[in-house]
């Protein structure tokens, strides 16, 4: 029988088997040696090409370019980062936060955060300080479909990740925006394999929509550093409300952290840059200054 070829969504992978969903059907791979001797390891989110005989077990021979990738876990292709954040039980950490939402604008992802628990308790400074960033932000109220239901419409067609703290309420909000997915709170956990004695595996959901999600670890299960790593240089970079003012600081090669005539401290003394997000910065700016290129690849 001729071998034929198709093209692919990586779902899974588990001991190094692929799953692969095709227009036609989810095809069991494995994948070509040469792909180890370059150093790549496919992923789930990865538009591959595979070939299979029978249609029901394959071979990967391409990985498709990658418009950006994180590290652990291991995801590809991801268009939205989802950060699930609570008002109280856990509080929020704005540190965490940004350290996440700015790796994200560095791997050319675009942030969403979510904010659930505000029958519970209101929280107006986290609503000014992250809508003022730019970033797309939902105050979730279960009894009003349309306080989520427009995420879910951004969902389709898309890649996401959703992250957030251990009890924010991802499994909640996933539950409520796609009944496909008929998971009690802290199933999906079980689903996805997550346990104290159970390996963690990545695993993307199709949602009726045609989106694709994957719920990943929680805050405070992994470093930042996992997902990536941003050396000092390029941090500003990373707070998309910097940028109106960049080339304004009275020095070129400013690094926002007190200068004289520094364009980004002068705005956050006016208020225009919320005070909280530059001392994230200035924190990430500290740790930053503290890596050395050769010491990366240990690090993740």
């Amino acid at each position: 029988m001729a071998e034929k070829k198709y093209d692919g969504l990586i779902l899974k992978s588990v001991g190094g088997l692929f799953f692969v969903e095709t227009d036609e059907k989810i095809i069991e791979c494995r994948a070509r040696g040469i792909f180890r001797k370059e150093n790549i390891a496919p992923c789930a989110g990865d538009r591959v090409v595979i070939e299979s005989e029978d249609g029901e077990t394959g071979l990967i021979t391409e990985i498709k370019p990658r418009k950006n990738s994180i590290i652990r876990p291991p995801l590809a292709n991801l268009d939205y980062l989802i950060f699930i954040v609570s008002t109280c039980q856990p509080s929020p950490n704005y540190l965490i936060l940004d350290k996440f939402t700015a790796i994200a604008h560095y791997k050319g992802i675009e942030s969403i955060i979510v904010l659930t628990k505000n029958d519970l308790k209101k929280r107006p400074d986290i609503e000014e300080v992250y809508r003022r960033t730019g970033f797309t932000l939902f105050v979730t109220d279960y009894e009003d479909e349309s306080s989520y239901m427009p995420l879910y419409d951004m969902l389709s067609g898309k890649v996401s990740a959703f992250t957030g703290n251990t009890g924010a309420g991802k499994s909640t909000l996933l539950n409520h925006m796609d009944s496909s997915l008929v998971l009690a709170t802290g199933e999906i956990s079980k689903k996805l394999g997550r346990g104290r004695h159970t390996t963690r595996q990545v695993e993307l959901f199709k949602l009726k929509n045609g989106g694709y999600i994957a719920d990943t670890p929680g805050f405070s299960t992994f470093e930042t550093n996992k997902y990536d790593i941003i050396f000092k240089d390029k941090l500003k970079y990373c707070f998309p409300e910097f940028e109106e003012y960049e080339g304004k600081c009275r020095f070129p090669d400013c690094a926002h952290t007190g200068e004289k005539g520094c364009a980004v401290t002068e705005a956050v003394k006016r208020g225009d840059i919320p005070q909280t997000r530059h001392e994230s910065y200035l924190a990430m700016y500290e740790e930053a200054k503290q890596l050395k290129e050769w010491e990366v690849r240990d690090r993740i």
